[in-house]
């Protein structure tokens, strides 16, 4: 008995000593003895009030930092009420996990105010797709290569996303490819839709008839609109978690966001940042509003660089308060005899607007000039002198203008004109109206030699801004090469598979080319006030531009 019950100490005291060696390995592994003793030296030195808050702020110093152990996706709906894609990031934090941010993102679908059923149907189909990929993405293979990563890592986490993306793109070719075997091949192919008729030749010119500045050059067909770029569905999980690991850098180091991307742009901290200038839509006048007037998508304002941030949206405000007033006063039509008002004219159409998903009101105007004439009015009314204290940006999306048929731009339900009347219109319409400042997207990034008329014609005078005949961050990135279309500067919007980093790479790119960059949104209306940080070290300030 005496034997068996020595055998069994001797047993667990060698177990002892064998731990007691293990401890002070794992603790000579990780300095701890030197680390403790200094701290506690240090603290009787110091003797803080609160000598284990001084212990536990001193000991969270020597943590590990956090890092990355899980990224969750979630179908959440956008400002408009559609579905779009939320991401969460988790990080272990003093071996706990803990939930650092959120972000939201908007998908890259357009917003259709008048459109059929059955297309509506569609696109909703594509949009819940798309955002039900993403989730999946999320949640699986993205949040378990990001397992482990340190979030202020911004440009490995980014590489890690590209890879990623890279891959599901070449899984998608072949995946077309393999469907594209195993199709039937006695099933009929169908036949490619025929391009649309070229538009018909001008009249013959009458006898006698003066000849003008166009009747001496023949009009050369339009050409067809160019495929648009494919978006692989579920790539705005990309866009999505970059983002939120950048904002979950910034929330670990105590920093606002827009610092930490500057950071990643300039490599150090800055001396001074510079906020962009806000471009605010006030009124729309484009295909989807009541009257007649296409051209003008968005009326866009522009306060002067020499307010601040809160100056400027208090006056346009004020504005877009005036403006609101101006629709709700307008008298109603008088009534109408037979042979109209008067017994002669007819009564003037009474101006009403509603809010659009752009965020502005739509008003039913039928000219080009009476936006423009509204806007000059209040501002007179208000005491602020146009080209002064604010300017004037006109969206004018001429590729949703474009007849086919007709080989011409609708400006005017009725009213069409071939690329060199718009170049007339254009510079028609800043001689008249000085305080525009900015011309975006004048022609289909098909046109390019009028996208060069009309930069050598206005480009001193106005900018040039290519929004949707932009090319796409990926293509910009990828050939480095902005000038075609020809302007002053593009849109760029962070959306799909775009990353900081490539916002970052993007801007420089940008800058080094002497181009504006104005960062818009998408038609979707995110809940997130990221794109905010985003605009603050994006935007090239146009405090000392000789248009301002």
């Amino acid at each position: 008995m005496g034997e068996e019950g020595g055998g069994r100490s001797f047993g667990t005291a060698r177990e002892l000593q064998k731990l007691k060696q293990q401890a002070m390995e794992y603790y000579r592994e990780n300095d701890v003895p030197r680390r403790l003793e200094e701290l506690l030296n240090s603290t009787f030195y110091l003797q803080p009030a609160d000598v284990y808050g001084h212990l536990a702020n001193c000991f969270a110093k020597l943590a590990k930092p956090p890092t990355i152990c899980k990224v969750v996706g979630k179908n959440v709906l956008d400002g408009l009420g559609l579905p779009t894609l939320q991401v969460e990031i988790f990080c272990t934090i003093q071996n706990f996990p803990k939930n650092i941010c959120s972000v939201v993102i908007s998908t890259h679908f357009e917003v259709h105010e008048n459109v059929s059923p059955e297309l509506a149907e569609a696109e909703q189909v594509e949009r819940l797709a798309a955002v039900s990929t993403a989730v999946q993405w999320v949640n699986g293979t993205i949040t378990e290569e990001l397992w482990g990563m340190v979030p202020s890592h911004q440009a490995e986490v980014d590489q890690v996303l590209r890879t990623f993306f890279e891959n599901k793109v070449q899984e998608d070719k072949e995946r077309r490819e393999l469907e594209k075997s195993l199709e039937d091949p006695t099933a009929p192919i169908p036949l490619p839709l025929p391009p649309p008729p070229p538009p018909p030749p001008p009249p013959a010119k009458k006898k006698g008839q003066k000849q003008g500045r166009n009747d001496t050059v023949t009009e050369k067909p339009i050409l067809p609109p160019e495929p648009a770029e494919p978006v692989l569905s579920g790539s705005m999980a990309i866009g999505a978690v970059s983002l939120a690991v950048a904002k979950t850098s910034a929330i670990l180091g105590n920093n606002p966001l827009y610092l930490n991307i500057a950071l990643l742009k300039q490599q150090e901290q800055p001396a001074k940042l510079t906020v962009p200038l806000l471009m605010v839509s006030l009124v729309s006048c484009g295909k989807a509003s009541p009257g007649k007037l296409n051209l003008m998508k968005e009326l866009m304002c522009i306060p002067h660089p020499g307010l601040t941030a809160k100056q400027g949206v208090e006056m346009l405000l004020e504005i877009q308060k005036h403006i609101n007033k101006t629709i709700e006063m307008t008298p109603p039509p008088k009534t109408e005899t037979r042979k109209g008002h008067n017994g002669s004219k007819r009564g003037q159409q009474p101006i009403t607007g509603k809010m659009s998903h752009l965020g502005c009101l739509t008003i039913n105007y039928d000219t080009i000039e009476q936006p423009l004439l509204l806007i000059e009015g209040i501002c007179a009314n208000l005491g602020l002198d146009m080209g002064t204290n604010l300017h004037l940006a006109i969206n004018c999306a001429a590729h949703e203008l474009m007849d086919y048929n007709k080989g011409k731009y609708e400006v005017m339900t009725g009213i069409h004109k071939n690329t060199a009347e718009m170049l007339d219109l254009y510079v028609d319409l800043i001689n008249k109206f000085p305080s525009i400042i900015a011309l975006i997207d004048p022609f289909r990034k098909e046109d390019s030699e009028q996208w060069e008329s009309i930069y050598n014609t206005l480009g001193s005078r106005c900018y040039i801004i290519a929004g949707a005949a932009s090319k796409s961050i990926s293509q910009l990135l990828e050939g480095g090469n902005n000038s075609t279309p020809k302007s002053s500067g593009v849109i760029i919007k962070h959306t799909n598979q775009t990353t900081v980093s490539d916002l970052v790479e993007v801007t420089n790119l940008l800058d080094s080319k002497q181009h504006i960059t104005v960062f818009g949104s998408t038609e979707g209306e995110s809940s997130d006030d990221s794109l905010v940080d985003l605009k603050e070290e994006k935007l090239k300030s146009w405090e000392n531009d000789e248009h301002t």
